[in-house]
């Protein structure tokens, strides 16, 4: 059976991660026309093979799969406003910094001008991109990421999370608040030990050793909480509310910030006084969940009814 015939792509933007993206395709054989507001930007992709595009709208007009990794969702839209009447037909792939809302908007508006969508994160850095070391989460049209998953996959490897058009950067968040929890405590760790003597620098792979076993504790983690089974975990409430309560005084002694740990801390104390101290630690996934959902009917108690749905 012949090869499947490889469609010609357009990169619109050729910042940090536009260019490597561009750069991976053209290794992967696909003819490819790129533009930049800044037109030098695609010299060295030009001395690759790809071809110049004057305006966005002409690299729009080029390819049947446009790929968007621009800045944020403002750049997006600047950028694809005067390519309008010539989206029918085609696939756009927004890998932009946005917000699940603003995913769904550029979706509708993509779908209005007869364009199939997905919206595009991109777990990567420049290095990482066309590495297994990197990845892009994907979520909207599902007919585009089956039938350009190939071309997806030869940027990073590519997880679909639905027709939602905001999935993609609602897993996108859940993932950045995972990183954004461990490198803060990094740095809060480093500052506590900088009193001692103990530089990150020294302090780094021993972090690193304690977070590749953190790692391997997640599935544990994840079964107990989606089951709703905390019993008999190794790791306690009282007994993490005891650890914490040990690092906020060594914190405070030290004169290092304690508003790092101080809301976990609230949460452990919170579950415990429910009598829950000996569930596992993983137990806490139901307070926050339970919070979110009085906050939510605190504000939709506090916003009227505008009348649209």
């Amino acid at each position: 059976m012949p090869e499947q015939t490889k469609p010609h792509v357009t990169v619109l933007g050729l910042g940090r991660m536009g260019a490597p993206i561009a750069s991976a395709l053209l290794d992967a054989g696909y003819s490819t026309t790129v533009w930049n507001r800044t037109a030098a930007k695609a010299d060295a992709l030009v001395a690759q093979g790809a071809i110049r595009a004057a305006t966005a709208a002409d690299a729009v007009e080029a390819g049947s799969l446009v790929i968007v990794p621009l800045l944020d969702h403002a750049a997006v839209r600047q950028a694809l406003g005067p390519t309008a009447s010539i989206l029918q037909g085609r696939t756009l792939v927004n890998l932009a910094n946005s917000t699940p809302d603003h995913a769904r908007e550029l979706a509708a508006w993509a779908a209005g001008h007869g364009a199939d969508y997905l919206d595009g994160a991109m777990m990567a850095l420049p290095e990482t991109v066309a590495t297994p070391e990197g990845f892009f989460l994907y979520s909207g049209s599902q007919h585009a990421f089956t039938t350009y998953r190939r071309e997806l996959e030869v940027m990073a490897p590519a997880h679909y999370f639905g027709t939602d058009p905001g999935s993609a950067e609602i897993h996108d968040l859940a993932l950045l608040g995972t990183g954004y929890a461990a490198l803060t405590g990094f740095l809060h760790a480093a500052a506590l030990l900088d009193p001692v003597g103990t530089t990150p620098e020294v302090f780094a792979p021993l972090a690193a050793r304690w977070l590749h076993g953190m790692a391997e504790f997640l599935p544990e983690l994840a079964r107990e909480a989606g089951q709703s089974a905390y019993a008999g975990g190794v790791s306690t409430v009282d007994l993490n509310r005891a650890g914490v309560d040990s690092l906020i005084q060594l914190s405070r002694a030290s004169g290092i910030a304690t508003d790092v740990h101080e809301p976990l801390k609230a949460l452990l104390d919170e579950r415990s006084a429910d009598g829950h101290g000996q569930d596992s630690f993983s137990s806490v996934f139901e307070l926050l969940k339970a919070r979110g959902t009085a906050e939510q009917g605190t504000q939709s108690a506090g916003r009227p009814d505008d009348g649209h749905f």
